[in-house]
């Protein structure tokens, strides 16, 4: 049990001061486990047979493991395909410019949803929503990641629906000749708690939090940079019979017109009395995401002859044989054959298969046609084409790719396969005709047959980091039971209480399983702690009922670490947070959250 004991706080040690890569961390954690209980057999009371490996490699074949890793199968296939971006849209122009106001709305109701449902299917329906709000607020997704998941689990804890170890501390106790707990028991308190609680992760957690990029923003690169695009207006194209008001194009939203072409004659801002028309070629200057958002669905500004062709993928072709589409930057070598050239004199579209959406020059900015303006060294293309196209300009000596610069356009017109079976997983999952585990899991299959992701890009979406992280984890809190450790620190710590008041043994039952649970999983720690929680209050001369209430809410607690409850992984890595970002968030809201229950349950319970 000591040993055991050491090897965990050595593990909370590596992971809190990352001082040691987390997989390296988690990896270790399992061989100083395996070794220990090889060398060292031990046979628990009541067990057949030794503890040892089958127990330890057991929570890599978790259920809520698989759940996690598929429900980020599914979480890429909606941003593959953007069947958000138009929900994201209609809530930012709900909110204007109360984009915070905005952001404090969906948590809310994230919130009042996990008091109804089970606060998991709630996390994963509000993941991709929430996220595409902050990135149009201009706002860091890690900023509103961590509150997503701690609200959620708030809203879980004022209902016995609410998440799963409210059920089942309600089944323990029932078992132990308590009575039934009802829906709305311990509504009241829950409440109070929540909302102690969301006012810090709504309000205050955003400001602590730090402001980090995103893998996509990493890999994206270039979101502030201003390219020179052109857009030509056929028969039949979206802006025909656009006019402009005030002297700007209100559908070109996000773009700064520069010039509109008319035949030889150019219109040049401030734009009056002017529609536009077929022939038309409109020069804006806009940022890499408004281009790609101009790429999308069925109104896309780009017509067949600008956007790239929907090419197979030789290497990872999708199901209807159609490949993804990327958007790359690519940077005029010197001495390069396109210096001095046009984008039409210098045939890069026939040489490499490219096109060229827009130049990006630092130096000035250019109120002239696209197709005129003459190349120079170090200019930026924002250039797209197939994946094999994209790639062979790796060979090419008159540019040099911007590898970090690589990201697919998400293909919109599977954008209603993808959220359909979004939509069914939450929803067979919320009612209850199947677990999420089975119904995650199908829905992560089916959106490869649908087109929505090829294998490379579900592969891609499995974070190894959360497999490893979660495995071991359970790796830790195994033998912790095994060798009774877990229930010696519990009667350990109500021992020492005895003969203090029944409010000064609540308070500090519910700190112990505050901070138990975000080491062990909350579930083990319900069941651990609820016969424990009614034996002390039948020894005090107390009513049990507050007691396994105090067992409720503070089982739910999961906030210091990332591995305390399956929200706080679902939202790891799209807000490509770290271990220690929990602790920091998390452990001044588990002492808030005890504090609060400290002063409130005494009255409440009339103690």
């Amino acid at each position: 049990m000591w040993a055991t004991f050491a090897v965990i706080a050595a593990a909370i040690v590596a992971y809190v001061t990352e001082k040691v890569p987390l997989e390296l961390t988690g990896v270790g954690i399992l061989v100083a486990f395996l070794l220990l209980f090889q060398i060292f057999p031990y046979v628990p009371a009541g067990a057949a047979q030794p503890f040892g490996i089958g127990e330890l490699l057991a929570g890599f074949a978790n259920p809520a493991l698989f759940a996690v890793l598929a429900l980020l199968v599914i979480g890429q296939g909606l941003f593959q395909t953007g069947a958000l971006d138009g929900l994201a849209q209609r809530i930012g122009q709900w909110g204007g410019r109360r984009q915070t106001a905005t952001l404090a709305t969906v948590l809310i109701v994230t919130g009042i949803l996990s008091a109804l449902m089970n606060n998991t299917p709630v996390v994963v329906l509000m993941l991709p929503v929430l996220g595409a709000v902050a990135l149009r607020a201009r706002m860091s997704p890690s900023k509103v990641m961590i509150p997503l998941s701690y609200v959620s689990i708030l809203g879980g804890m004022t209902t016995l629906i609410g998440s799963s170890t409210n059920l089942l501390v309600a089944g323990v106790a029932t078992s132990l000749g308590q009575p039934e707990i009802g829906f709305f028991d311990f509504a009241g308190i829950g409440t109070i708690l929540a909302l102690v609680g969301a006012v810090y992760a709504i309000i205050v957690l955003p400001k602590l939090l730090p402001a980090r990029a995103t893998m996509l923003q990493e890999v994206g690169g270039g979101q502030g940079k201003q390219f020179i695009a052109q857009i030509p207006v056929g028969y039949g194209h979206p802006l025909v019979g656009t006019e402009a008001v005030a002297g700007m194009f209100p559908a070109l939203k996000g773009m700064t017109v520069i010039m509109v072409q008319r035949g030889e004659h150019p219109f040049l801002p401030p734009f009056e009395d002017v529609t536009l028309q077929p022939g038309d070629v409109v020069v804006v200057a806009a940022t890499r995401s408004v281009l790609t958002d101009a790429l999308k669905g069925t109104n896309a500004l780009f017509s067949a002859d600008t956007a790239p062709p929907a090419d197979e993928d030789e290497d990872e072709p999708a199901p209807d044989g159609g490949g993804p589409i990327l958007l790359a930057e690519a940077v005029v070598a010197p001495g390069s054959r396109l210096i001095g050239r046009t984008i039409e004199m210098s045939a890069l579209r026939a040489m490499t298969g490219v096109i060229v959406l827009g130049i990006q020059r630092q130096s000035r900015m250019i109120r002239m046609r696209m197709s005129d303006i003459r190349l120079e060294a170090g200019d930026v293309l924002l250039l797209s084409g197939s994946r094999p196209q994209v790639e062979g300009l790796r060979l090419s000596r008159d540019v040099i790719l911007l590898e970090w610069s690589t990201a697919e356009v998400p293909l919109t017109e599977r954008a209603g396969r993808a959220l359909a079976i979004f939509l069914a997983v939450v929803a067979v999952s919320a009612t209850g005709l199947l677990p999420i585990t089975i119904a995650a899991i199908t829905g992560a299959l089916a959106m490869i047959p649908a087109g929505c992701l090829n294998i490379r890009q579900a592969a891609r979406a499995i974070d190894r980091r959360i497999y490893i992280l979660i495995g071991s984890s359970l790796a830790m809190s195994a033998p912790l039971q095994a060798t009774g450790g877990a229930q010696f620190i519990a009667e350990g710590v109500v021992g020492a209480l005895q003969g203090q008041s029944p409010a000064m043994i609540m308070s500090a039952l519910f700190l112990l399983i505050a901070v138990m649970t975000n080491f062990l999983s909350n579930n083990a720690t319900a069941v651990l702690f609820t016969p424990i929680a009614i034996s002390t209050a039948h020894q005090i001369g107390v009513d049990p009922f507050a007691f396994v209430i105090t067992v409720i809410l503070a089982a739910n607690c999961s906030f210091a670490t990332p591995i305390s409850y399956q929200t706080n992984l679902l939202v790891m890595t799209p807000g490509h947070y770290r271990f220690a970002d929990f602790f920091k968030a998390g452990a001044p809201l588990v002492v808030l959250i005890w504090l609060a229950f400290t002063l409130i349950a005494p009255w409440y319970y009339g103690l």
